[in-house]
């Protein structure tokens, strides 16, 4: 009775979600640009990378906080994930990310990570000295934490509570933000995921600091003159992914994990809608042996992406990645190596890899 309140509960709560979204994404095209936490729309995870984010209703482990936290319910023991990504190739924008995930009960589960992107050596420029006045770094960081819970067999809910920073030595900008996801698992074998979230729902970014002050003189006295910022809001982000999984020759798993497949090949797709851009469509298929290897391929749409005059994205669409899980226990663990790649316009590609071990 208990599970079938909760569930009744869930389902309430998501279509609830589904009412609220026009309104709370009434943003369009002719906002890009305004607003701020700009990398909170950037997958930081290898596996994610390699599917251009059309793994929305599939993903799990601790790198499901970026896409739909409710994955985090379905990881096993504990989920410890790293990852660099070689962000645009060339522009010299390195992103790393780290998270871990953490069984606390039988259905409950707790997740913590950073995401950080580094902008290496930048040209520092002053009215005084307008053709070198050395360097500066620029620092973007995303904290979070994270709670998922199974409400049923069928059905898992979860909520991130994250705070974003950005800024350079003399200006900075803090925000504190939310995510929420839910997940929907049927089929003979489990194999139909259905999954909603919501993404970055929060306060405004306004950045402060003596960046932002000048000296002044008049009358033979000095004056310290501060200017007023505008606040700018966070990129609201709903994501609707399905997937599916085709399973061939499969057989009862020896560490009692459940059904499992000599082959699987799993169609996924995600509709993406941002609140100050352009709505996007992913589509990918992953294709698994025994689930020690995997290889997947995707793309990634949104209106005039193949246009280079009139695109205001920096990726083309085609994504493709691989994964190596190599077991390391009787009980199923394994330490999985992930490589994503993103084609991109005018730089050599996004290139992310990741070291994941999964207990």
């Amino acid at each position: 009775m208990i599970k079938r309140n909760n569930t009744v509960k869930v389902v309430t709560v998501a279509l609830a979600m589904l009412i609220a979204l026009p309104s709370a994404f009434a943003g369009n095209k002719d906002r890009i640009g305004s607003n701020g936490g700009e990398q909170l729309k950037i997958n930081p995870w290898a596996r994610g990378a390699g599917f251009g984010n059309a793994n929305s209703a599939s993903v799990v482990g601790i790198e499901s906080a970026f896409l739909n936290v409710s994955g985090l319910a379905l990881m096993r023991k504990m989920d410890l994930n790293l990852s660099y990504t070689n962000y645009l190739g060339g522009s010299g924008i390195g992103i790393s990310s780290l998270g871990y995930g953490q069984r606390i009960s039988e259905y409950d589960v707790i997740g913590v990570g950073f995401q950080t992107m580094d902008f290496g050596d930048i040209k520092r420029t002053t009215t005084a000295l307008p053709d070198d006045a050395g360097t500066y770094n620029a620092s973007y960081g995303t904290f979070y934490l994270s709670y998922a819970r199974e409400f049923s067999n069928a059905i898992y809910a979860g909520i991130t509570t994250k705070v974003i920073t950005e800024g350079i030595s003399n200006a900075k900008a803090s925000a504190m933000a939310f995510d929420f996801g839910i997940r929907y698992i049927t089929g003979a074998n489990r194999n139909i995921q259905f999954g909603i979230s919501l993404k970055n729902i929060g306060g405004q970014m306004k950045f402060a600091g003596d960046g932002f002050s000048t000296k002044t003189n008049l009358d033979d006295k000095e004056f310290t003159v501060s200017q007023r910022t505008q606040g700018v809001e966070l990129p609201s982000i709903l994501n609707i992914g399905l997937t599916y999984d085709i399973l061939v020759s499969e057989y009862e798993n020896s560490d009692s994990t459940g059904i499992r497949a000599m082959h699987r090949v799993s169609p996924s797709v995600n509709f993406m809608s941002n609140s100050f851009g352009k709505d996007q469509i992913s589509f990918a298929v992953e294709y698994a042996f025994r689930e020690f290897i995997m290889a997947r391929v995707g793309y990634l749409y949104e209106d005039k992406i193949t246009d280079a005059a009139l695109s205001s994205f920096a990726n083309t669409g085609p994504t493709a990645g691989v994964t190596v899980a190599m077991p390391i226990n009787s009980t199923g663990g394994t330490l999985d190596i992930d490589y994503g790649f993103r084609a991109t316009r005018n730089f050599s590609g996004s290139h992310t890899i990741g070291l994941r071990l999964n207990l």
